[in-house]
């Protein structure tokens, strides 16, 4: 039975739902990047893309292989329309996954969708200005 903290007896910690990161700032991009020509949106949502399988390649080669069922569940949820792309796993049986990301009590955190996310953010940039001057006149 869990104690109070989280923590059940085991070890273990409770998972209390999806990790998110916030951006400061992103709705006021959000709405500029509304105002851009369609052609310039397509550029930013395939450099998005670009950026979400980057990652998802990154995590499959970090994550810890035990069974393979964390490398091959990883995966992108794309929002065409707000240029918005989520890299994780949402199937029940990847709950555990958050255990591997930032450990337990009794097990070292072992990280993979985080240090793949900090790699694409120093990137991104450059791929979105890549695909936009291929548009460009």
């Amino acid at each position: 039975m869990p104690r109070r903290g989280g923590r059940s007896r085991g070890g273990s910690v409770r998972r209390q739902g999806p990790v998110t990161i916030s951006i400061e700032g992103l709705d006021r991009l959000t709405a500029q990047i509304e105002d851009l020509p369609p052609e310039i949106r397509q550029a930013c949502f395939k450099a998005l893309r670009e950026s979400a399988e980057a990652v998802i390649a990154e995590v499959k080669g970090k994550v810890k292989v035990d069974s393979r069922n964390l490398q091959t569940s990883v995966k992108a949820r794309y929002q065409n329309t707000k240029l918005r792309a989520e890299v994780g796993w949402w199937d029940q049986d990847d709950g555990y996954s958050v255990y591997q990301e930032f450990g337990t009590k009794k097990m070292p955190a072992n990280p993979s969708l985080g240090p793949a996310l900090e790699m694409e953010r120093n990137r991104i940039g450059d791929r979105v200005k890549t695909e936009v001057r291929k548009v460009l006149p």
